[in-house]
């Protein structure tokens, strides 16, 4: 339903993102007349900068965001930006486009960002000739509505204690998460060091070949050293002369032997030693690896909670907007509600007023009509008898010459329907026009109109912007 085949540019902005004050809608009729055509006519403020692709849509009230436009037009680009005649700006309307229902509409100028820059007072489309209609809601219906509001509240404050404590959640387990990349970097400096040992223990191991290769040559000799100490047992017999030379050299030998035995003793604690400190160490790896291991199964645990964590916020934010949008809907029906109540009751008392005025214009004519003819008059005329005859006639009888009744004629007045306060009729429309603005309070979010008595209605919706 939109005046041009091509679709506006349009997004899913949210209500607290708009801008409602950079575009004026003026000269907003409360109704229009169906199956005419309607020119909507708007101010660019000085912080606005008009673009190619920005349009006028025709919203029914309750929107909430621009794609649910019923009908637009596409908004006309000024010709100087800095001309004041520039900035007054219309939108023709035509009357196929328009809406048949008698729905509550308005007026909204959005930009080719798809962000509303403006909105107008909601207007109807209906006959001309057709009463309005106001409706009055109970007493006890608003203080339901008010109970139920209070319940909305303390549910808000609810889920507003609820996200503090899952934020505080969310730093602990943040917390931990810190504490398990502190343990993963020392696992990795313990895994370095464990690197270093085994390189370590390969250079021990290598030792110990060396020296198991000496300890051969060792043995080879010491076998060769005791063939030969055979042979000289055998030969000293013989040999009788060389016998102590070669015991002395004997006992030289014998010593050393001692001495590599003792070397080799150490040599090989030293290695058993080494193979225990590694075997500890290979133990001290397997556990670090087990540790590892459960930090990560613990990481993962972690990784999962956070993300339970985030769906529930984006559900909570979610709720919570949903009970934001309820909270304003009902906001605006108590506020409707009572000022409709309250123009009925001004209206109820302008129509007492006006009814103890005539009933006394009344008493007071029939005063003049019933009043008791002239004695000296012997012979009544006709018209006189017809008097007397039907007195019951309240204004009198409309053909009789004999009384002379005189209506004062009443001053022509203006009385404010909010305050009762009287003004002259010959007093300019603009003094009258201003007198009543004064009644009304306007909100500076959204330019909705609240009456005077209404202040706390109005600071309350107010306050539901700040939301």
């Amino acid at each position: 339903m939109e005046g041009t085949g091509e679709e506006p540019p349009t997004s899913a902005v949210l209500l607290d993102h708009c801008h409602f004050s950079q575009i004026i809608f003026n000269n907003v009729e409360k109704f229009y007349i169906p199956g005419g055509d309607i020119i909507c006519h708007y101010t660019l403020t000085q912080h606005f900068i008009p673009r190619r692709k920005d349009w006028v849509g025709i919203f029914r009230v309750g929107w909430k965001t621009t794609r649910e436009y019923y009908t637009f037009m596409w908004a006309s680009l000024p010709s100087e930006l800095n001309s004041k005649s520039s900035l007054q700006q219309q939108v023709h309307f035509k009357a196929y486009y328009l809406p048949k229902d008698d729905e509550y509409y308005q007026f909204c100028y959005v930009d080719q960002d798809g962000v509303v820059r403006g909105a107008s007072v909601p207007f109807q489309f209906r006959p001309e000739s057709e009463e309005d209609i106001l409706v009055v809601t109970t007493q006890g219906e608003v203080e339901e509505i008010e109970q139920l509001n209070k319940e909305l509240r303390q549910q808000n404050q609810e889920l507003k204690e609820n996200c503090v404590s899952l934020q505080k959640e969310n730093s602990d387990m943040h917390a931990e998460l810190q504490k398990t990349q502190d343990l993963q970097e020392r696992l990795e400096s313990l895994t370095e060091a464990n690197k270093t040992l085994e390189q370590r223990v390969t250079v021990l191991k290598e030792e110990n070949e060396g020296l198991k290769v000496e300890k051969g040559c060792w043995e080879t000799e010491l076998l060769q050293l005791k063939v030969k100490n055979q042979n000289v047992a055998s030969e000293n017999e013989k040999i009788g002369v060389r016998l102590k030379t070669t015991l002395d050299h004997l006992d030289q030998l014998q010593a050393q032997i001692s001495v590599q035995e003792k070397e080799m003793e150490k040599l090989t604690q030293g290695d058993q030693d080494k193979m225990e400190q590694l075997e500890h160490l290979k133990k001290e790896n397997e556990e670090l690896l087990l540790n590892l291991t459960n930090q990560r199964e613990q990481k993962k645990k972690l990784e999962r909670i956070v993300e339970e964590m985030k769906q529930k916020e984006t559900t909570f934010i979610r709720t919570q907007q949903e009970l934001t949008d309820q909270i304003s809907g009902l906001m605006k029906r108590l506020h409707d509600s009572k000022f409709f109540y309250q123009e009925l009751q001004r209206e109820k008392t302008t129509l007492e007023g006006e009814k103890d005025l005539l009933q006394k214009e009344n008493e007071r004519l029939l005063h003049y009509v019933c009043q008791v003819p002239d004695p000296n008059l012997s012979n009544p005329t006709p018209v006189q008898g017809a008097l007397e005859e039907n007195t019951g006639l309240i204004f009198g009888n409309p053909y009789s010459v004999t009384q002379d009744i005189h209506v004062p004629m009443l001053p022509s007045i203006r009385k404010c329907p909010i305050c009762n306060g009287v003004f002259p009729g010959d007093v300019e429309e603009t003094v009258f026009e201003q007198h009543l603005q004064t009644h009304f309070l306007d909100c500076p979010y959204c330019h909705k109109v609240f009456s005077e008595i209404e202040r706390q209605v109005y600071d309350d919706h107010v306050f539901c912007h700040s939301f």
